[in-house]
């Protein structure tokens, strides 16, 4: 019997047969990433049910010197839960580790384990009266451990921070098959480097999370959402400022959308209408928020705040959603971007941020570089102006083959914009990672120190190599080109 054999054997042993599959068909749904961009294969689908049986399986493939892919709902944006094509390496999956280990209200906190579905969380804590705020277009299949391994962000940023804000302890299984157990949250811990920080936003390159404690808040008891039409980005910028001052904590939420990206959803939604009249170029969807005693005075502020805007001409026009039903209704605009812009045809999506004050003049100086350069194409920005994170998106032109269209002019369009954004002081990933969709533009622009730092650390903690190879980490430019 080989090695490999000797391999998947034991880990056959270990798993059962509810844990460990090596069936094609079983295997296919999870070889591929969502958005098709990235396929591979793999030795075995692993899906341990506990943390003990991570550990011992990280270890057998130690060992063996198996790597190993971790994965959640594999709903990434970046190929990063997505093994390559040597079929070399097992695929571990995190979700039937799924269980609410505690939830205490009087602290709130929620220990929940890597393979926990967002909106899972969601209906849980809200049952007892209080949220994990954190939200995203993909919460019916991302779960917390991919979240964490992503510092996922989301529309609730500005507010709350990204998922490393939420984070209060951890676990996980480091590339040794020990269990680093830090779920338990100090408010003060001065024992040298954070490691549970480390480890977040990691994607899996150097340990796998298999549970967390996580921050909640209490449930909001009042909102106001607000759609406002502005003349420019720029006025956009200004009047987030404004609401900034004036609603302090209030305001959960700013995000922005371009009239003709409105114009695309409207058209992609079956008995769907703007939310005003007139057209503008831009527009400004607003949340307000309050819990408690606030909520009696949220409805005034939202009016106080749209009366001084106006009079000082920060907004063209604005509505303030009547209800639920109208609440959740611009919101599904919002969220009808991406599915909206597919219909158009292929496009490259850039997840960039850059300083909040500079977006609008990065957006104007990025846009007319982009089409200039590539006739026949539409940049559009939209997203989370509020935390300097906005989706920069360029349509391919019409009639092209997509996938040639992608891999062509599509990646060098990327590289331009990439390289913008850090002339810009900005980064090339705000939200959703590097993967190994933006591994070779990060090796080429990123910082030198923090890259070597970033890569003394993988050495460090995962010598061998084994865990999620290819992603995230650029090689070294002696490894790259040898």
């Amino acid at each position: 019997m080989s090695e490999i054999e000797q391999f998947l054997q034991q880990a056959s042993d270990l798993l059962g047969a509810k844990g460990f599959t090596r069936d094609a068909q079983d295997m296919a749904p999870w070889l591929t990433d969502w958005r098709g961009r990235f396929s591979g294969s793999a030795l075995a689908l692993a899906s341990p049910a506990n943390t003990a049986e991570v550990a011992e399986l990280v270890k057998l493939c130690a060992r063996h010197g198996v790597p190993i892919v971790p994965q959640g709902g594999n709903s990434g944006m970046c190929g990063g839960a997505t093994p390559d094509d040597s079929g070399h390496a097992i695929l571990l999956s995190l979700r039937r580790m799924n269980a609410i280990r505690d939830l205490d209200t009087e602290s709130g906190q929620v220990v929940c384990e890597a393979g926990v579905i967002l909106q899972t969380l969601h209906e849980r804590v809200e049952a007892e009266g209080l949220r994990f705020p954190l939200t995203l277009g993909g919460k019916g299949s991302a779960t917390v451990g991919g979240l964490i391994s992503t510092n996922a962000g989301g529309t609730q940023v500005l507010r709350h921070g990204s998922m490393r804000a939420q984070v209060l302890g951890i676990e996980a299984v480091m590339p040794d098959g020990q269990v680093f157990s830090a779920l338990t949250p100090l408010k003060k811990d001065n024992r040298g480097f954070d490691l549970k920080q480390m480890l977040i936003g990691s994607e899996g390159t150097l340990g796998i999370v298999t549970a967390a404690t996580l921050a909640l808040q209490p449930a909001i008891a009042e909102r106001r959402v607000i759609w406002a039409g502005v003349s420019s980005l720029e006025a956009a910028r200004t009047l987030l400022v404004h609401c900034q001052r004036a609603c302090g904590d209030a305001l959960e939420g700013f995000e922005v959308v371009l009239q003709e990206t409105l114009d695309d959803v409207v058209a992609h939604l079956s008995d769907a209408r703007p939310p005003l009249e007139d057209r503008h170029a831009w527009h400004a969807l607003i949340e307000l928020v309050a819990t408690g005693a606030d909520a009696d005075r949220l409805g005034e502020l939202a009016e106080t705040v749209l009366m001084d805007a106006l009079e000082h001409d920060l907004l063209e026009d604005a509505v303030i959603a009547a209800n639920e039903s109208q609440a959740e209704y611009f919101w599904l605009l919002r969220d009808s971007i991406a599915p909206a812009e597919r219909e158009k045809g292929p496009a490259v999506q850039h997840d960039i941020s850059v300083p909040v004050d500079r977006m609008p003049a990065f957006v104007t100086e990025a846009v007319a570089k982009v089409e200039a350069a590539w006739p026949g194409t539409q940049a559009i920005a939209f997203g989370h102006l509020g935390d300097g994170n906005v989706h920069f998106h360029v349509i391919a032109p019409p009639g092209v083959e997509p996938m040639e269209w992608m891999t062509g002019d599509g990646k060098e369009i990327s590289s331009q914009v990439y390289e913008l954004v850090t002339q810009w002081s900005g980064s090339l990933s705000a939200e959703h990672g590097i993967g190994q969709l933006k591994r070779e533009d990060f090796a080429r622009l990123g910082d030198p120190v923090a890259l070597s730092m970033l890569r003394q650390v993988k050495q460090a903690l995962d010598p061998a190599g084994l865990m999620n190879p290819g992603k995230l980490v650029p090689l070294a430019p002696a490894q790259a080109n040898s």
